[in-house]
């Protein structure tokens, strides 16, 4: 074997040159292996402009959130109106015409429902100030006479007028006042958002369905037109079902209070059906508040029999009556109907709790064309019974193992003893 310094000899004359080649610098190999790739600068720009456009995506998405939420509730009211305003169009009237006819009409009518509420609270309200001595007197002397107390009205009065609390409930409401004016201001500004839109979606209903249609296949057409028309239906018999639980809520009020000989029955009943069924979350306490308020003008124990009748009979309305109405009306079933609003609620508040029932109940009678269904197996199990013979041979076996135990206890002789009672003696029983 030749040895080390041999072997580069060797190396040396082998080369085509007769020389050894140069020996790199020692960073070289590590500047080739630290040379940025050029793919590099263009994906961490791409990847830049794309959290710039989503930054700007959700912010436009917060800012705008608002106006979603008022078309949402406008296409919904459009889709509520739209049977009637499609029946008088095709009598011949322009659509246009039949869309603002329907809206003066319900205008008008909730002017008029406003308007007459307004001059009967602002009666009732005049009439507790006035009384409301009185109402203090009453309440002194029942202190006075049951804990052995010696207040006067005066007094009372005297300590209401400069105690702290009412001083500082008056600078508050004094402060809040710019507050409460820019929240009217705010909700009558969008009030008069979602009625334009919801005019304009119901007077260009056929236009918005051709524009929509114009950029689908024909069979994603006829899904759209399937959707819209199931979507009109089920918030047609959402509508209907509320307007039903309103009457049959406004009845059941307008008994209690013309038993209890209270003014204003019949508006109070219909405030009551129609707050408590059309302003979802709040509209129950809201609709209990003012009758308890005019029945506390007449005797304070009205006020309690009124609000121990709305707590039960909300009862009543929540387990029982809506959710067989609403799942004849709007065909879901009553367990999806109160998951549809929990969920609601926590999407979009109030808005939410409002048009859940018609939403998922138009989503699940679109996608039910879509779910394959079989024929059902004829098995006791599925109409909720048990299968009996096995309970029966259950039962049986444990009747005959008692019956054997209660011989062997008598001493007679079992069934499988070797007596002489055959046909033979010491003959098998077959």
């Amino acid at each position: 074997m030749a040895s080390t310094d041999e072997t580069g000899q060797l190396g040396q004359q082998a080369s085509p040159f007769g020389t050894t080649p140069p020996t790199p610098p020692a960073g070289y190999a590590a500047g080739q292996g630290a040379r940025m790739p050029r793919w590099l600068p263009r994906a961490m720009i791409l990847a830049l402009a794309l959290v710039g456009l989503f930054q700007l995506g959700s912010w436009a998405f917060h800012q705008l959130t608002g106006l979603l939420i008022n078309i949402l509730i406008a296409f919904f009211a459009a889709l509520a109106i739209e049977p009637a305003v499609s029946r008088m169009a095709s009598r011949g009237m322009r659509r246009g015409l039949a869309t603002f006819l329907v809206f003066i009409g319900l205008l008008i009518a909730i002017a008029g429902f406003i308007t007459l509420l307004g001059s009967m609270l602002a009666g009732q309200i005049i009439k507790i100030v006035e009384d409301f001595p009185d109402y203090l007197d009453s309440v002194i002397n029942w202190i006075n006479a049951h804990f052995n107390t010696d207040l006067k009205r005066v007094d009372v009065q005297e300590g209401l007028l400069r105690s702290d609390w009412l001083r500082s409930y008056v600078q508050n409401s004094a402060t809040g006042v710019l507050d409460v004016s820019a929240q009217v201001l705010g909700g009558l500004f969008q009030l008069l958002t979602i009625t334009l839109f919801s005019f304009y979606f119901a007077a260009d209903g056929p236009r918005l369905r051709r524009a929509l249609c114009s950029v689908l296949p024909p069979a994603r057409q006829a899904e759209v037109l399937r959707a819209w028309e199931i979507a009109v239906d089920k918030t047609g018999g959402y509508l209907y079902s509320r307007g039903l639980m309103a009457l049959i809520s406004g009845v059941a009020h307008y008994v209690l209070l013309e038993f209890l000989d209270v003014p204003y029955a019949p508006v109070l009943a219909v405030w009551v059906g129609l707050v408590s069924q059309f302003i979802p979350t709040i509209g129950t306490y809201l609709a209990g508040a003012l009758p308890m308020l005019i029945a506390f003008t007449v005797d304070p124990w009205y006020a309690l029999w009124v609000l121990v009748f709305v707590v039960v009979y909300q009862q009543f309305e929540n387990y029982v009556l809506q959710p067989k109405l609403t799942a004849k009306t709007v065909d879901i079933h009553p367990a999806v109907a109160f998951g549809s609003v929990i969920a609601g609620t926590a999407l979009l508040g109030a808005v939410g709790a409002l048009i859940a029932i018609p939403a998922v109940a138009t989503l699940q009678a679109f996608l039910g064309a879509y779910v394959k269904r079989y024929d059902v197996t004829d098995d006791p199990r599925v109409q909720g019974h048990r299968e009996r013979g096995r309970g029966a041979s259950v039962v049986t076996r444990v009747r005959s193992l008692l019956e054997g135990r209660r011989g062997v206890d008598a001493g007679e002789p079992g069934p499988q003893s070797g007596s002489g009672s055959g046909p033979g003696e010491g003959s098998t029983p077959s």
